[in-house]
């Protein structure tokens, strides 16, 4: 029997990729204009930025600051730093309008109310900082249909540590078992949470990568699981 369901956000419950790449290409425009330098210049710096998180803080929230990763660009070229902190905003606020412009996933509103409808506990868990993920989940309308809230920053390790899934269970309030989670990463969501004990169903619209992991529940769309979770 299931008495919880947690889902993923990013590219779970909406579509990270796109509103993501969207956000940070006009906040990279706006910030070459406003600082006079080449975009390319800019995009550059901003990239070595990300890559130095991967290689440095890839396993805790720190990783998806972007106040840092412009810093970094701004100190690599000499730029002012009064800047990094606007910039940062400034991207939060472009990938808010575009999140709440897209709307959530095909399907997602009606799964988490039709199992709070039946007594299912139900929350979100994710990678990110507690701040923006609840600033997503607000502007996507999901917030309210929520009874808690799972992240990295909370749980101090990033999935699929064992630690983060460990938190996961004890705000579910039942046995691993009893619950399912849901995700769009292999590794991170669904493995990570069939490790811990838990069921999970992988979330991943290309049914050819679905075929090469047979032995992992999977759907194409959160709107394939309705009948699966409420039937």
């Amino acid at each position: 029997m299931t008495k919880a369901a947690l889902f993923d956000i990013d590219d779970t419950l909406y579509a990270l990729s796109a509103t993501h790449a969207a956000a940070l290409r006009a906040t990279e425009a706006y910030a070459a204009e406003t600082l006079g330098v080449p975009l390319e210049t800019l995009r550059a710096a901003y990239r070595r930025a990300f890559d130095w998180q991967i290689g440095n803080h890839s396993d805790n929230a720190g990783f998806h600051s972007r106040a840092v990763r412009f810093q970094r660009a701004l100190e690599e070229l000499r730029l002012p730093l009064r800047f990094a902190a606007p910039l940062a905003d400034r991207y939060w606020a472009e990938l808010l309008d575009r999140i709440g412009a897209a709307g959530p996933a095909d399907g997602a509103a009606e799964l988490l109310r039709g199992l709070k409808e039946r007594g299912v506990r139900v929350g979100v868990a994710s990678d990110m900082t507690a701040d923006w993920q609840l600033r997503k989940l607000d502007r996507l309308g999901l917030l309210d249909d929520l009874d808690f809230v799972v992240t990295s920053e909370e749980a101090g390790a990033e999935k699929p540590a064992a630690a983060f899934f460990a938190l996961c269970i004890e705000k579910a309030g039942c046995l691993p078992e009893e619950c399912v989670f849901v995700g769009d990463n292999l590794r991170k969501d669904a493995l990570g949470a069939l490790h811990a004990g838990m069921r999970a169903f992988w979330v991943e619209p290309d049914a050819a990568k679905r075929a090469e992991r047979p032995e992992v529940p999977s759907v194409a769309s959160l709107r394939e699981l309705l009948p699966i979770l409420l039937g």
